[in-house]
């Protein structure tokens, strides 16, 4: 595997967003999907402004059940739980320098962006499939 190839031969490029407004139940929806990953990019005005990782939404719902019509889902918010300023990197990034930053530990994606404008997301998962 040529790790200083681009990160780009590696993202996801179809990626699911949302915007800080929309009610927890849009994330909800998403997260049922099946083999969706676990962090959403959040962006306002075509520009990043933040992630929600599943471990976020799972926090913020509580002990509520799956029914969309539960309080947590119809009147919290993205931005209350996003996390502001996700860590990038761009898109002419390479797998090594993807690799470098996620094996700090602190997170299990990074959003692939340009000038705030989200590309792409690679994660632990997609490095460690391509070493195998």
């Amino acid at each position: 595997m040529n790790l200083d190839g681009p990160i780009s031969n590696l993202m996801t490029t179809d990626v699911k967003v949302v915007s800080p407004d929309q009610l927890l139940v849009d994330l909800k929806h998403i997260y049922e999907q099946i083999d969706f990953h676990s962090h959403i990019p959040v962006v306002e005005n075509d520009k990043l402004v933040g992630i929600v990782s599943l471990i976020n939404f799972m926090h913020a719902i509580g002990a509520a059940t799956l029914d969309d019509n539960e309080a947590v889902y119809q009147t919290k918010t993205v931005k209350d739980i996003m996390t502001l300023n996700p860590v990038t990197i761009p898109a002419d990034a390479t797998i090594r320098d993807a690799a470098k930053v996620l094996s700090s530990g602190n997170f299990h994606s990074i959003i692939v962006a340009n000038n705030g404008e989200v590309k792409g997301i690679v994660t632990t998962t997609d490095i460690i499939r391509q070493l195998v």
